[in-house]
């Protein structure tokens, strides 16, 4: 998937969309996406100016941004003007190592657990084959 279909599966945009590319997925078990992170994210500026680093929590929404795209490749749809997929919760978040500029992370989700619309996944973050962050997040459809 190129960005304009990540763009059509998501609702985010600059600065807050977290996935450039889709690499691989099979609808109802996985999916694997790519953030380029480069220097000019706005979130450098603060953190921090003398060590740019990507906060955990960013790693954390890119992850939670990859499982929306596979729930909507899952359920074949698209997101509408009046339902939003919301990030629920998070279990057994671990960070491993650092984010920085220049760095390409790798995001692999696995769908662990789908039950009375609530999505469970296993997810991880890595750059260079080497694991940034893990974490078991879990999220849901809502109308409004």
């Amino acid at each position: 998937m190129d960005i304009n279909e990540v763009l059509r599966h998501l609702p985010h945009r600059y600065p807050f969309l977290l996935i450039d590319r889709v690499i691989d997925y099979k609808p109802g078990e996985y999916l694997v996406a790519i953030k380029n992170v480069t220097v000019n994210e706005p979130f450098f500026q603060g953190h921090f100016p003398v060590r740019p680093l990507m906060p955990g929590v960013l790693v954390i929404e890119a992850m939670a941004q990859a499982c929306g795209i596979l729930s909507f490749k899952t359920m074949g749809k698209l997101p509408g003007n009046n339902e939003i997929y919301l990030f629920v919760g998070i279990d057994k978040a671990r960070f491993k190592r650092p984010v920085e500029p220049g760095d390409q992370l790798e995001i692999r989700v696995n769908i662990a657990r789908r039950m009375h619309g609530m999505w469970k996944f296993e997810t991880t973050a890595q750059v260079a084959g080497e694991v940034c962050c893990s974490a078991e997040l879990m999220c849901t459809f809502k109308e409004f």
